[in-house]
């Protein structure tokens, strides 16, 4: 990635003023790259701008009728208004956050969300995610693996999706109270598949 290879002398520098400043360069740029541009949505549609944030911030999408996932910024399909629509996202390893939550309300059709490995994602997102009104429609499968920040409260928020027919969590250190959570989501959805790799 062209931006990384710029940014590494930047990192290496010896005369950085603070111990961990490549740290905090990479945090204000995962920052940038999750700033909502509610114009970019009004003149490309959500789906497109959608599909730029998350290729920009690392994550992968597969559109509706193809099994193929997109990870290429560069490579994102062209054609009509409207003619690709998200089905599904895998952030595997990407930097997105709360701040960018705002590119998921115009998605319709997106049926499956994986967060692994998501060093940004924490209670608030998973709560944002449920409230998310279209996702509360057409989200059938979530999966969240190792997200150090999700805890107990995060999860129990799910509860608003209320088509989710299957939830996979795993390696989530922050859930302490497992059979209380697992109680309170099989109480609201009943018909969810629960899988459990938890500790």
């Amino acid at each position: 990635m062209l931006l990384g290879k710029l940014a590494q002398p930047v990192c290496g520098l010896s005369k950085l003023p603070l111990p961990g400043g490549c740290r905090l360069f990479w945090g204000w740029l995962n920052a940038v790259f999750n700033k909502v541009d509610y114009e970019r949505i009004q003149a490309v549609g959500p789906d497109r701008a959608a599909s730029e944030w998350l290729l920009r911030c690392g994550a992968l999408v597969r559109y509706q009728g193809y099994q193929k996932w997109q990870q290429d910024y560069n490579g994102l399909p062209t054609g009509p208004l409207g003619k690709y629509k998200i089905e599904a996202i895998n952030a595997t390893d990407s930097c997105i956050m709360y701040r960018g939550f705002d590119y998921l309300d115009g998605l319709e059709h997106v049926t499956e969300i994986k967060l692994q490995k998501c060093i940004y994602i924490q209670d608030e997102c998973l709560q944002r995610l449920s409230e998310t009104k279209n996702l509360q429609k057409s989200l059938l499968q979530l999966k969240i693996i190792s997200c150090g920040n999700v805890t107990d409260k995060g999860i129990i928020a799910l509860h608003k999706l209320t088509n989710l027919e299957y939830l996979y969590l795993s390696d989530l250190p922050g859930i302490r109270e497992k059979e209380t959570t697992v109680h309170i989501l099989q109480q609201a959805l009943p018909n969810l598949e629960l899988e459990l790799d938890l500790e």
